[in-house]
Order: C-alpha cells, then structure tokens, then sequence
C-alpha cells in the first residue's frame, strides 16, 4: 500500500515538472518575441522583419521626406494653376518680369518672392468669391537656377538646373569629385542671404559611403567648394 502511494506521488510529481518545464519555454518564447531588450517590438517594421527571420538590427526606417528650401518663385518661372472645381479657370502662366502672372476674373497677381503655398493661399482668398469649391493647386512646371561648383572637381563651372537638386547631385553634374584631391568631409556651400554671405559645411562623405544623411538642397546662385585633402607632400 505504502509502495503504491509512494509510486503515484512519484508520477505526479514527474507530471508537475513537466507542467513547470512547459510554462518555463512558454515565458522564454515569450521573452524572446519581445526582442533583446525585453521591451515589446511597437515597429511594424521590426515585428515584419523578426517573423521574416531578418535580424532587428538590419531594419532600417525609411528617412521623411525632405522640401527643400529652394521653392521661392521668381521671374521666368512657368507655373501650372489649377481649380478642381472649376476646371475652366486652369492656365498655365510664365512669372513675367515685373514678378507678376495674369489670371482670369482677378487680373494680376504678384507671384515672386513667394512660395508656392503662399501664391496658392493668396489666390484662394482671391477666388474665394468666385468658385464654390475652396482649392486652387499650384505647381512649378520649370524652375531654371544656377549653381556654381569649384575646387576639386572634374569639371568646375557653371550648371543650370530646372529641378530641385542637392548639393551632391550638383557635383555629380560637375562630373563628380577629383578623388585624389577633394576633401569630402569639408564640403562648402557659400550662400547669399539678403546682405550676408553664409557658409555651410557639409560632409558628403557619409553619403557617398552609403550611409543615412540629410540631403542638403541648393538655391539660385549658390557656390559650392570642394576644398583639396591636407597633405605634408
């Protein structure tokens, strides 16, 4: 009798370890989708990319998205204006050089030295009295600006742009850097802000080794400086 007992303690005694042992993978499984850090994965990005088998540490979120700065209208810029709700009032319409455009039932508008949200909530206003549904989109169709690159490139000089271009992607237009000379970490731009003359200096060797840098975007007129490498020979 006493061997009996002693037996089927025995067994759920066996029985209950196994019950331990469950629970005890089910609290490490369980750890182990919260990530390393035992916080909860809250990146949709990461929680796809750990049920992919891809390591969290490779996910990379996409950078925002960049305006750039250069979008203040000016003479000989080619403008598409358009009216959703009233499409018989869309035109397109060349800046002229008294920095104005011509428009139907409100005549002439002033359009540079604005950004295009400004021209756009000036004209609302204006045509608020006149279309019933309140939107008006303006689009810059052609922009032409120049951008001036010296020092160690291929082809210093002049290039014309009619898009919005970085300051990398100008020197590419320059035929790229001079890679026995240039200095790529001290990259200037010498920019004209009303009576001041600014410098930015910027390091596009991270871009060009393929790591995340913002872009910086250039503005009519700006001068970029490819200094040369300091050398002892």
């Amino acid at each position: 009798m006493r061997k009996t007992f002693y037996q089927k303690a025995c067994s759920l005694c066996r029985q209950a370890g196994f019950v331990v042992g469950v629970l005890t993978l089910a609290v490490v499984v369980a750890g182990c989708q919260t990530g390393s850090s035992g916080l909860a994965v809250t990146s949709p990005q990461v929680a796809n990319s750990l049920q992919a088998g891809i390591p969290e540490a490779t996910v990379a979120t996409a950078p925002k998205a960049i305006i750039p700065e250069m979008f203040i209208l000016r003479e000989g810029d080619t403008l598409k204006i358009s009216f959703p709700g009233s499409a018989n009032l869309d035109t397109t319409q060349q800046i002229r050089r008294d920095g104005k455009i011509s428009l139907p039932l409100v005549g002439e508008v002033k359009a540079a030295g604005l950004t295009p949200i400004e021209l756009r909530k000036a004209l609302m206003d204006l045509y608020a009295p006149q279309i019933s549904t309140k939107e008006v989109n303006v689009e810059v169709q052609n922009s032409l600006f120049p951008v001036y690159i010296t020092g160690a490139v291929l082809r210093p000089g002049r290039i014309l742009s009619d898009h919005p271009i970085t300051a990398l992607e100008a020197i590419m237009e320059a035929g790229g850097f001079d890679y026995t000379r240039a200095n790529l970490k001290g990259v200037v731009v010498i920019r004209q802000e009303g009576n001041k003359t600014k410098n930015y200096t910027l390091n596009l060797k991270l871009a060009m080794e393929g790591k995340l840098s913002e872009p910086f975007y250039m503005k009519p007129a700006d001068i970029i400086y490819v200094p040369e490498r300091f050398s002892w020979f």
